[in-house]
C-alpha cells in the first residue's frame, strides 16, 4: 500500500510538469518582438503557426482587429500594423 501511495504522489507531482506548454520559437523577422510582447500576454504563441495554413494577410488583419476590438487587447495602432505585417509575411497562406 505504501508503494502505491508513493507512486500516486509522484504521479500527482509529475502530471503538471508533463502538461507544461511546449515553448514556441517564432520566425525571426522584423516585428517578431511586437508579436511576442503583445500576443503572448493573452494566449500561447502556438496559435500562430497552428492557424497559419488558413490565414492570409486579410484574415490576419481581421484576427488582430478581433483581438483588439472584441477581446480588448491593449495594442496600439503602430504595434498592430507591425504585428499584421509580420504575421502576413511569415505566417500567411
Amino acid at each position: 500500500m505504501r508503494t502505491f501511495a508513493l507512486a500516486f504522489a509522484a504521479a500527482l507531482i509529475a502530471l503538471p510538469a508533463a502538461a507544461a506548454e511546449q515553448e514556441i520559437a517564432l520566425k525571426k523577422a522584423p516585428g517578431v518582438d511586437k508579436v511576442e510582447a503583445n500576443c503572448q500576454a493573452c494566449h500561447s504563441l502556438a496559435y500562430i503557426p497552428m492557424n497559419s495554413p488558413f490565414l492570409n494577410a486579410t484574415a490576419w488583419t481581421a484576427e488582430v482587429g478581433k483581438m483588439i476590438k472584441a477581446f480588448g487587447a491593449p495594442i496600439d495602432d503602430a504595434d498592430s500594423k507591425a504585428i499584421i505585417d509580420y504575421l502576413a509575411k511569415n505566417y500567411g497562406s
